[in-house]
């Protein structure tokens, strides 16, 4: 009894410093938030993904329907994964396009592509997890592989998902990068918060097309951000004519109208800093807009995500 006693008590101490010191390095590398859920299979997430999926919700993101049990269980994409770390990274800007009748980006597309950014930092965390605590097999995620970011974040106590389906912490709303480090590591586990949309429905009442079907639930074949980022097709759906409320690339509409933003702080990153250039384009420019331009201003870019001639379509489908 002594000798496990001891065991269990110098078990918890490891854990406890360990856990200290993956949140305080995540600090220092810039991240606004760390939590960390033991990693287990989502049993909740099961069900909402299937049926999300069974709707058609995913649109033309077949993508979504691979790797189903991947998606609900860490441990398939990581050997003896113990500890899933989800980090969040703020990108809000007061920065704004100067002409207010410019087709519009979405803000987390102002600066360098966030693939780029937080996949350095996370490198960086990995490799800094691994000289510090000792050998600690692990994998960085960011949008790349089958994670349901969104829930792990809820999960670990960053926010609730609102309405909007988007991740909202209580302090400084939804203008947030989401990113993991699966790990073999037993790490003290954060628990959830609460659910504090309440009665609100700004955000599905301001929606363009509609999206957002119920609370909670959006339908994704709808969504401005699927139908400028996604949608590979040649041609946008006749239907959405007039209502893109002059989006080319992303759609801030449910973020921008939802109560908790006001909490929302200017982001820290450099890298996301907007180019001048950018944001000065009016809607001629846009209009006008080469290929030797768009290679200028969007080398970097989440953009460059759309090609040329992805943003070409979205354009002309707002002027035609």
């Amino acid at each position: 009894m002594g000798a496990r006693w001891t065991f269990l008590v110098y078990a918890h101490m490891h854990r406890n410093n360990h856990t200290t010191y993956i949140k305080n390095k995540a600090q220092e590398l810039g991240f606004s938030y760390c939590g960390i859920s033991k990693a287990d299979f989502l049993e909740e997430e099961a069900h909402h993904l299937e049926t999300w999926l069974k709707r058609n919700y995913n649109g033309k993101m077949s993508y979504m329907e691979n790797h189903f049990d991947k998606r609900l269980d860490p441990r398939l994409l990581v050997d003896g994964a113990k500890s899933v770390i989800s980090l969040l990274l703020n990108y809000h800007t007061d920065e704004v396009q100067l002409d207010p009748e410019a087709p519009k980006l979405s803000k987390y597309a102002f600066g360098e592509d966030y693939h780029y950014v937080i996949k350095d930092k996370l490198k960086e965390f990995l490799s800094d997890i691994q000289s510090s605590i000792g050998e600690v097999n692990g994998r960085v995620f960011v949008d790349s592989a089958p994670v349901m970011d969104k829930a792990w974040a809820k999960k670990s106590g960053l926010g609730w998902v609102g309405k909007n389906s988007n991740l909202i912490h209580p302090k400084q709303g939804s203008f947030f990068f989401i990113a993991e480090l699966i790990i073999d590591l037993e790490l003290e586990a954060d628990g959830p918060i609460k659910d504090y949309c309440g009665t609100c429905t700004r955000c599905i009442d301001a929606c363009p097309t509609d999206a957002i079907v119920e609370p909670y639930v959006v339908d994704g074949s709808k969504c401005i951000s699927y139908l400028t980022i996604e949608l590979k097709d040649a041609i946008l759906p006749n239907e959405f004519k007039g209502k893109m409320d002059n989006w080319i690339f992303g759609c801030d509409v449910c973020q921008d109208v939802c109560p908790w933003n006001r909490f929302a702080q200017k982001h820290n990153e450099p890298r996301f800093s907007p180019n001048d250039k950018l944001l000065s384009l009016n809607k001629n420019d846009w209009k006008e807009l080469t290929s030797e331009v768009f290679n200028e201003l969007f080398k970097l870019s989440a953009v460059k995500r759309t090609k040329f001639d992805g943003l070409q379509r979205n354009i002309d489908f707002l002027t035609e």
